[in-house]
């Protein structure tokens, strides 16, 4: 569709981000800090959608944009029931599912459809979700643990894990569907996944703990060591260095990578060995997908706002460029991703899928 235009919308824990979009190119972009004093009085997230809404307004009028003859509206999501990968059409039991967190994970995001779907309403778009953090792609023997009846999922950035893998097709002349790659998402949170042939077909639950450790995320850890630590904490505490609280924060008291780095030039062994832990951990996982993808690689892309970070992106290289040519996209393209997921759609180059509510993982015949 020549010259679509697509409004985004990306609720944060401290911040709104919005976008517009004329024909791929960014016309207007704006991200607003809320105070935490202002967001503490809303007890759930439906509670703070008047008050995101009218923040967005706001915005829109002190800039004088103007959002008459929008094609789409995307709203960033999360919340859902896991879910293949695609740009889903926003419905009732979208907005339903991701405001009230069906799946159980709470995170602002959520409110992404709820608001896309109002303005696309009101200016007669159509509204959409593209890769939420809910896509599950594994392959069967990725799901299976050591305990019966609990099987392994995710919890990726996938949104822009799969707009990385899909930039980097285009600038080899490939398809994603046509590829196989190891993605990295190296930010707040880092994700490290296997991509083949257009399914993220393996990769780690961030939110539950696995996968590297990362500036306020643990990481993984030994069951028994988990056991050991309740010994005297409490369980809140756990789940909390999972997400908030781990990582360079729990060692060092700061989840700035840049201050990190810093304090570790400065002499700081304590602050140099994190970050060469986060590092050699990210390798580690690099590898680990390597062989999932069985050494048919593509490329290892890497991603996030660490990767403006050249020390990272040197040492990832020269230790795992071996596998394969490692390419840096430094920085996060949500706001891009989910433009980007919209104009695939309305050019008739994807189709839209529609949102079922169950979980695309049924259990496996044994089960039953």
């Amino acid at each position: 569709m020549a010259g679509c235009k697509v409004f985004t919308i990306n609720p944060g824990s401290t911040s709104t981000k919005i976008a517009l979009f004329d024909n791929g190119e960014k016309v207007f972009s704006a991200n607003v800090a809320h105070d935490a004093g202002v967001l503490a009085q809303y007890k759930t997230l439906k509670d703070q959608l008047v008050y995101r809404r009218e923040t967005i307004m706001k915005l829109l009028e002190e800039n004088n944009v103007d959002l008459t003859g929008i094609d789409a509206c995307v709203g960033r999501g999360g919340g859902l029931i896991a879910m293949e990968g695609g740009v889903y059409e926003i419905d009732d039991l979208v907005i339903d599912h991701s405001i009230n967190c069906a799946n159980g994970v709470v995170h602002p995001a959520s409110m992404g459809p709820s608001l896309a779907k109002e303005f696309a309403d009101k200016y007669g778009a159509k509204s959409f979700v593209v890769n939420p953090p809910d896509v599950d792609e594994l392959q069967d023997v990725a799901r299976v643990t050591g305990i019966k009846g609990i099987y392994r999922n995710v919890h990726l950035h996938s949104l822009n894990l799969k707009e990385t893998a899909i930039r980097h097709s285009k600038s080899i002349g490939k398809k994603y569907e046509e590829c196989n790659y190891v993605v990295c998402h190296i930010g707040g949170g880092i994700s490290i996944s296997a991509h083949k042939e257009g399914k993220m077909i393996d990769g780690y639950d961030i939110v539950g703990g696995e996968g590297p450790m990362a500036p306020t995320r643990c990481g993984s850890i030994a069951v028994s060591d988990v056991i050991k630590y309740l010994k005297d904490h409490d369980i809140s505490d756990l789940k909390a260095l999972c997400t908030k609280t781990g990582g360079f924060v729990n060692h060092i008291g700061i989840s700035d990578a840049i201050e990190l780095n810093e304090r570790a030039a400065k002499g700081d062994k304590y602050a140099e060995m994190i970050w060469d832990a986060m590092i050699y951990q990210i390798e580690k996982a690099i590898g680990s997908m390597a062989a999932v993808l069985k050494g048919k690689i593509d490329g290892i892309l890497l991603g996030g706002g660490m990767v403006h970070n050249k020390d990272l992106v040197a040492r990832i290289t020269d230790d795992c460029g071996w596998i394969a040519p490692v390419s840096a996209y430094p920085g996060e393209f949500e706001m891009e991703a989910m433009a980007s997921g919209a104009e695939r759609v309305l050019s008739g180059e994807e189709k839209v899928k529609k949102y079922t509510g169950k979980n695309i993982f049924q259990g496996f015949d044994f089960d039953k």
